[in-house]
């Protein structure tokens, strides 16, 4: 068997090299969805698989471990991005501040923790930088440290090597002992996941006024005789009229932008209670008159927005009142009803509520699209795009000052950014940048599962050598010191005193250590985006932080 197997890596080392991710693979995630107490190692399962298979001396190409690495991490934090972008401005605005003063607190305390450690057991400042780019799970800042090493005048290439070998100690159980802090701080505080997760949507919802309707009659006669589009404060309080039945009339019609109104008129006004409240007031009074069951040719339809060509469109430009003869009354994005306003970006898969005659109606979903089956078509053309715009974005390298390498966001933080901004922008020119629910999260899965199913066959190899000698046992120790502390500490004192959602901090303890797998692990534990909204609204300000920081770790260590 054991001849059978080499023959086989030898003569087909990339046939081979599939097969031994996809055992990886499969065995880790087995392991990860067997529970102990109601807990579950979930997706990091797939790493404990490949550490004791790379121990065991299963190895697979370099050349294909490498791609297929880097590959999964891309794959991973391109769909997160996705994801995350259309609602991370509002997140920002929220609580931008407070979560990345958060995430700084934690880079700020393993900073210190690494240099003291470093000089306490004289580890030497190559040492305490691998510790603290392994222990926090970030690439980058080794990559720094090694560039501010050679900087400092060091030639020798066993002291080269110092940081790299440090890094992969402690990098496993950077890892594992983020998912751990997480564990950890739901079991201290008896943390119900669903009740976190009605707790951020409801916080979510807390800025956004739901919309109401109400029936209004016009008895304001400094208003009779101007149009809708007159009528003062209709655009400033983001107020629309659905309906309208003119004075001495039964039947009900919309009401356009040049309609002419008169006292007596009846109208049903719809946005949020505190705009509706106070057109009423400038308006009249309220009628007790249903013009929703009221005779008359007026109906509404729910018509999903899948036309290239509407999606960046406000509403002003579409004109629908005007060209079409129907009003839009109500707009849900992601779940969230938003007020109608002239000045609104349409974005794909948005759902508008109309109101108008039934011809009006449907000739207003073939403007808009309304193929419901186009919010399932994986578009793959923008993705590579995105994918290949990420990847340029992570190697552009920015020099702050005179530190002794640059800065880059790397193959985790470009692909990222730049999916927040396309999903943003959600299309520019042929291109739409709208990914359907199941297929982000297959990519997302998948590309977790393969990133941690390297590292892990990667780490196992070299495991065992570090601790020659006994340094890889102070490494380790210190890696853990450099991993738990800052997180346990931020955490407890954010859940206990700040009272912050249990999804939310997790999300953002593992955006303060940048680890894709620990972001993968929180998503798990629940159906809530929180988690990766913190993540990246915390993220790229602490890559740039623990960039910095390894380089100084170096640089002071040394002076």
């Amino acid at each position: 068997m054991s001849d059978w197997w080499t023959n086989f890596q030898q003569a087909q080392p990339t046939a081979h090299a599939l097969l031994v991710l996809c055992l990886v693979g499969a065995a880790g995630l087995a392991l990860g969805s067997v529970q102990v107490r109601g807990l579950s190692l979930g997706v990091a399962g797939t790493l404990f698989v490949g550490l004791l298979l790379g121990h065991l001396g299963v190895e697979i190409s370099p050349e294909v471990r490498g791609f297929v690495q880097e590959f999964g991490l891309i794959l991973f934090v391109y769909t997160i991005g996705m994801q995350v972008g259309p609602g991370l401005v509002d997140s920002l605005r929220r609580q931008g501040a407070s979560l990345n003063l958060a995430a700084a607190a934690v880079v700020g305390l393993g900073t210190l923790l690494a240099a003291g450690l470093g000089a306490l057991l004289g580890l030497g400042p190559g040492a305490s930088a691998g510790i603290f780019a392994g222990a926090t799970t970030n690439t980058p800042a080794l990559g720094a440290a090694q560039e501010a090493l050679r900087a400092t005048g060091t030639q020798d290439p066993a002291a080269l090597a110092v940081p790299a070998m440090a890094y992969a100690v402690t990098y496993p159980f950077g890892i594992l002992g983020i998912i751990l802090a997480m564990i950890l701080l739901r079991r201290w505080h008896g943390v119900d996941l669903e009740t976190e997760r009605v707790r951020f949507e409801q916080e979510q919802r807390a800025g956004q006024e739901s919309l109401t309707r109400l029936t209004v009659e016009l008895t304001n006669p400094n208003l009779d005789g101007l149009t809708v589009r007159q009528l003062p404060g209709i655009e400033k309080l983001g107020v629309v009229i659905s309906r309208l039945r003119k004075r001495n009339q039964s039947t009900v019609q919309i009401a356009r932008a040049d309609t002419v109104l008169h006292v007596g008129d009846v109208m049903v006004v719809v946005g949020t209670p505190r705009a509706v409240n106070q057109f009423r007031m400038i308006v009249g009074r309220v009628s007790q008159e249903d013009l929703t069951r009221a005779e008359g040719p007026i109906t509404y339809a729910r018509v999903v927005v899948t036309r290239p060509d509407c999606v960046g469109k406000t509403l002003r430009q579409l004109a629908l009142n005007h060209r079409h003869n129907v009003t839009v009354t109500r707009l849900t994005r992601a779940d969230m009803e938003l007020p109608v306003t002239a000045d609104l970006r349409l974005q794909f898969g948005d759902m508008l509520q109309l109101v108008g005659t039934r011809e009006d109606l449907d000739r207003a979903a073939r403007l808009l699209g309304n193929a419901v089956q186009e919010l399932n078509h994986t578009r793959l053309v923008p993705m590579f795009v995105g994918i290949a715009l990420g990847i340029l974005a992570g190697t552009c390298a920015v020099h702050l000052g005179n530190m002794p390498a640059p800065i880059r966001l790397g193959l985790a933080g470009g692909p990222l950014l730049v999916a927040i901004l396309l999903s943003r922008v959600g299309k520019l020119g042929p291109l739409l940048w709208y990914m359907p629910v199941n297929a982000n999260l297959l990519l997302r899965e998948l590309g977790i599962v393969l990133f941690l199913a390297c590292v892990g066959l990667r780490a196992g190899a070299h495991f065992a050598d570090a601790f020659e000698g006994g340094r890889g046992w102070l490494w380790l120790g210190a890696g853990f010191v450099v991993t738990a502390v800052p997180i346990l500490a931020v955490g407890l004192w954010l859940r206990r005193y700040a009272m912050t959602n249990y999804l939310t901090l997790c999300g953002l303890l593992a955006g303060s250590m940048t680890d894709p797998p620990a972001l993968a692990f929180a998503q798990g534990l629940c159906r809530s985006e929180a988690p990766a909204v913190a993540y990246s609204t915390v993220y790229p300000l602490t890559m740039i932080l623990r960039i910095v920081m390894a380089q100084l770790i170096v640089m002071f260590g040394t002076g």
